[in-house]
């Protein structure tokens, strides 16, 4: 069976990247990295992709002719020259124009450092440290053109402990978007994620095909 053709968007150090080329070397592993793009050309995690074998591309953004339009229509280009299926963005700091948005719909996924639809955008370990809540985590969702609204998949929890500043629990958060970022990509290799159309997302269970779960929420370990 032919493995889930991934193309990964990146703008630093690439963590979450290596938790899915990491993934990507087993051998059950559903998917296989195709391209990794980042806008900045001397983004880290570009090394990264070199390094396993992977091929990377970078094209600045800023200067770019023809503006935004453009520069995502020429990202857009490299992706289906790479053959890819799913397009992941893992730290990938620019918003992506609503054409680019419509052009990869429901190929198209994102994590962020919060429990969606709570603390959206910029600055999210801060935004939660301030609202004072007990609990705080990652959430990986479908894009659509509205920022960070898109159908929830999975989200992972953790606790925000008495003490904690942003940099703390981004430690704690950044360690559960590396376990979840790889088995959501599984399931949707797997077939196994379907949106309705309410826009709920539902995770058939591959031992027992009848049974879905909504949007699980993962506990941290």
């Amino acid at each position: 069976m032919a493995k889930l053709k991934l193309a990964v968007l990146i703008s630093g150090g690439g963590s979450n990247l290596q938790a899915i080329i990491d993934a990507c070397a087993k051998r059950d592993y559903p998917a296989e990295i195709g391209l990794v793009f980042s806008n900045q050309t001397d983004a880290k995690g570009l090394d990264r992709a070199r390094k396993a074998g992977i091929r990377a591309e970078a094209i600045a953004h800023k200067g770019y002719p023809g503006g935004r339009e453009s520069y995502d229509a020429a990202v857009s280009a490299l992706i289906e020259q790479s053959g890819a299926d799913l397009v992941v963005l893992a730290g990938y700091f620019r918003l992506v124009g609503e054409s680019f948005v419509t052009r990869w719909q429901g190929r198209l996924i994102n994590i962020h450092p919060s429990l969606l639809p709570s603390f959206k955008g910029l600055h999210a370990h801060e935004q939660t440290i301030t609202a004072g809540v007990k609990f705080s985590g990652c959430t990986v969702h479908y894009v659509v053109p509205e920022m960070d609204a898109g159908p929830i998949i999975a989200q992972a929890v953790v606790p925000v402990l008495p003490g904690d500043d942003a940099p703390a629990l981004a430690h704690r958060v950044l360690k559960q978007e590396h376990r979840l970022y790889p088995e959501v990509i599984r399931w949707i290799a797997e077939g196994r994620v379907h949106v309705g159309e309410n826009g709920i997302v539902t995770i058939r269970d591959s031992r027992r095909p009848d049974f879905a779960e909504t949007s699980p929420i993962i506990a941290s370990r």
